[in-house]
Protein backbone atom coordinates (compact mmCIF):
# COMPACT_ATOMS: atom_id res chain seq x y z
CA UNK A 1 0.00 0.00 0.00
CA UNK A 2 2.86 2.41 0.74
CA UNK A 3 4.13 1.90 -2.79
CA UNK A 4 0.78 3.07 -4.24
CA UNK A 5 0.86 6.15 -2.05
CA UNK A 6 4.38 6.92 -3.22
CA UNK A 7 3.19 6.68 -6.83
CA UNK A 8 0.26 9.00 -6.11
CA UNK A 9 2.56 11.50 -4.45
CA UNK A 10 4.90 11.31 -7.43
CA UNK A 11 2.01 11.91 -9.83
CA UNK A 12 0.83 14.94 -7.80
CA UNK A 13 4.36 16.31 -7.81
CA UNK A 14 4.62 15.82 -11.59
CA UNK A 15 1.29 17.60 -12.09
CA UNK A 16 2.45 20.52 -9.91
CA UNK A 17 5.69 20.74 -11.90
CA UNK A 18 3.74 20.70 -15.17
CA UNK A 19 1.48 23.51 -13.92
CA UNK A 20 4.48 25.49 -12.68
CA UNK A 21 6.22 25.07 -16.04
CA UNK A 22 3.15 26.29 -17.93
CA UNK A 23 2.92 29.32 -15.64
CA UNK A 24 6.65 30.04 -16.08
CA UNK A 25 6.35 29.79 -19.87
CA UNK A 26 3.50 32.32 -19.83
CA UNK A 27 5.59 34.64 -17.66
CA UNK A 28 8.48 34.31 -20.13
CA UNK A 29 6.19 35.48 -22.94
CA UNK A 30 5.51 38.62 -20.89
CA UNK A 31 9.15 39.26 -19.92
CA UNK A 32 10.99 41.45 -22.40
CA UNK A 33 14.67 42.11 -22.97
CA UNK A 34 16.52 44.58 -25.15
CA UNK A 35 19.53 43.75 -27.25
CA UNK A 36 21.72 46.55 -28.54
CA UNK A 37 24.61 46.95 -30.93
CA UNK A 38 26.74 49.73 -32.33
CA UNK A 39 26.60 51.63 -29.08
CA UNK A 40 22.80 51.70 -29.17
CA UNK A 41 22.20 52.60 -32.82
CA UNK A 42 20.32 49.31 -33.27
CA UNK A 43 17.97 48.04 -30.56
CA UNK A 44 15.98 44.82 -30.63
CA UNK A 45 13.18 44.07 -28.19
CA UNK A 46 12.32 40.42 -27.63
CA UNK A 47 10.47 38.36 -25.10
CA UNK A 48 11.93 35.41 -23.24
CA UNK A 49 9.88 33.02 -25.39
CA UNK A 50 12.18 33.89 -28.32
CA UNK A 51 9.81 36.24 -30.14
CA UNK A 52 11.26 39.41 -31.68
CA UNK A 53 8.85 42.20 -30.74
CA UNK A 54 10.51 45.21 -32.31
CA UNK A 55 13.58 46.70 -33.96
CA UNK A 56 14.73 50.31 -33.70
CA UNK A 57 17.38 51.64 -36.07
CA UNK A 58 18.91 55.09 -35.71
CA UNK A 59 18.56 56.74 -39.13
CA UNK A 60 22.17 57.98 -38.86
CA UNK A 61 23.43 54.40 -39.25
CA UNK A 62 21.52 53.76 -42.48
CA UNK A 63 24.05 54.01 -45.31
CA UNK A 64 22.83 52.71 -48.69
CA UNK A 65 26.46 52.12 -49.64
CA UNK A 66 27.09 49.90 -46.61
CA UNK A 67 24.03 47.69 -46.15
CA UNK A 68 26.25 44.87 -44.86
CA UNK A 69 27.22 46.89 -41.78
CA UNK A 70 23.55 47.51 -40.96
CA UNK A 71 22.80 43.81 -41.39
CA UNK A 72 25.67 42.96 -39.02
CA UNK A 73 24.39 45.47 -36.44
CA UNK A 74 20.88 44.01 -36.61
CA UNK A 75 22.19 40.46 -36.19
CA UNK A 76 24.37 41.51 -33.27
CA UNK A 77 21.43 43.18 -31.52
CA UNK A 78 19.21 40.14 -32.12
CA UNK A 79 21.87 37.81 -30.76
CA UNK A 80 22.31 40.06 -27.72
CA UNK A 81 18.57 40.02 -27.02
CA UNK A 82 18.29 36.24 -27.52
CA UNK A 83 21.25 35.62 -25.21
CA UNK A 84 19.66 37.71 -22.47
CA UNK A 85 16.31 35.97 -23.01
CA UNK A 86 17.93 32.53 -22.85
CA UNK A 87 19.68 33.40 -19.58
CA UNK A 88 16.41 34.53 -17.99
CA UNK A 89 14.47 31.55 -19.35
CA UNK A 90 17.10 29.08 -18.16
CA UNK A 91 17.16 30.60 -14.68
CA UNK A 92 13.37 30.66 -14.33
CA UNK A 93 12.77 27.20 -15.75
CA UNK A 94 15.62 25.87 -13.60
CA UNK A 95 13.70 27.04 -10.54
CA UNK A 96 10.66 25.06 -11.68
CA UNK A 97 12.54 21.89 -12.55
CA UNK A 98 14.91 22.01 -9.59
CA UNK A 99 17.86 22.06 -11.98
CA UNK A 100 16.83 18.94 -13.91
CA UNK A 101 17.82 19.17 -17.58
CA UNK A 102 14.54 18.77 -19.43
CA UNK A 103 14.12 19.13 -23.20
CA UNK A 104 12.02 22.26 -23.82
Amino acid sequence: MARGMDMQALMRQAQRMQNDMARAQEELKETTVEGVSGGGVVKVTANCANDILGIEIDPEVVDPDDVEMLQDLILAAINDAMSKAADIAGERMGRVTGGMKLPF
